[in-house]
């Protein structure tokens, strides 16, 4: 654990960089299998400095510009040929102003970034969010596990809801909850009615070949 030091420096806005296809939020864990070279001094360097490192969303072979800063809260395991298993914590939104690959000195890249201002961590519309997502829950007969009460609801159930990475990074994009939240209700209302008709259709499969009980049609 790296617990002595605030893990944000506010005056730090050059970064090390470790794009990654994928989208992370702040206050998401998450966890990493570091091994290739570069990665591995990156990381070391974290640890043994203090500091943290970015993950700039890397989509359709190209970084298109916001990612979210994280720290290094735990090495797991450390292997004898020097790869680990880490866990991390993402802190804060960035945009990324330049990119350099590799960094001078270093294996690995790294870049000046632009803090996004967190807004305002809660929202008036998290009741009828909270509510599209019980449905989608009830619809696919699975345990829902959120806490709408929770700071910056929308991006603890941001990967919960069936978006595509397109989608995820457009969330990210976004910097208030309000709009965050209103985005995820439009999203859990356009894709409703598609989880509807496959549990419909899921369960005309598994009546196919039994004896139906139809109501008779009066013409």
């Amino acid at each position: 654990m790296f617990p002595n030091k605030d893990p944000i420096n506010t005056m730090e806005n050059i970064i090390p960089l470790f794009p990654l296809n994928l989208i992370v939020y702040p206050g998401e864990d998450l966890n990493l299998h570091i091994f290739e070279p570069r990665y591995r001094q990156l990381i070391d360097e974290c640890m043994d400095e203090e500091k943290n490192f970015g993950i700039p969303a890397f989509i359709g072979n190209k970084l298109p510009g916001y990612g979210t800063e994280m720290h290094v809260t735990t090495l797991h395991k450390r292997y004898d040929d020097g790869q680990m298993d880490i866990k991390s914590k993402g802190l804060r939104v960035f945009r990324l102003v330049n990119f350099e690959n590799p960094v001078v000195g270093k294996l690995y890249a790294g870049g000046e970034v632009d803090w996004v201002e967190p807004g305002n961590s809660f929202s008036a519309h998290v009741d009828a969010l909270a509510q599209r997502l019980d449905n989608l829950y009830d619809l696919l007969q699975t345990e829902a596990d959120y806490d709408p009460t929770a700071e910056n609801f929308s991006y603890r159930v941001a990967h919960k809801v069936g978006m595509s990475i397109e989608q995820e990074y457009e969330l990210l994009t976004l910097e208030s909850e309000a709009e965050r939240q209103l985005f995820l209700i439009q999203h859990l209302n356009n894709v409703m009615p598609i989880v509807a008709e496959m549990e419909r259709t899921k369960q005309r499969i598994r009546m196919n070949g039994h004896f139906k009980n139809l109501d008779p049609l009066n013409f």
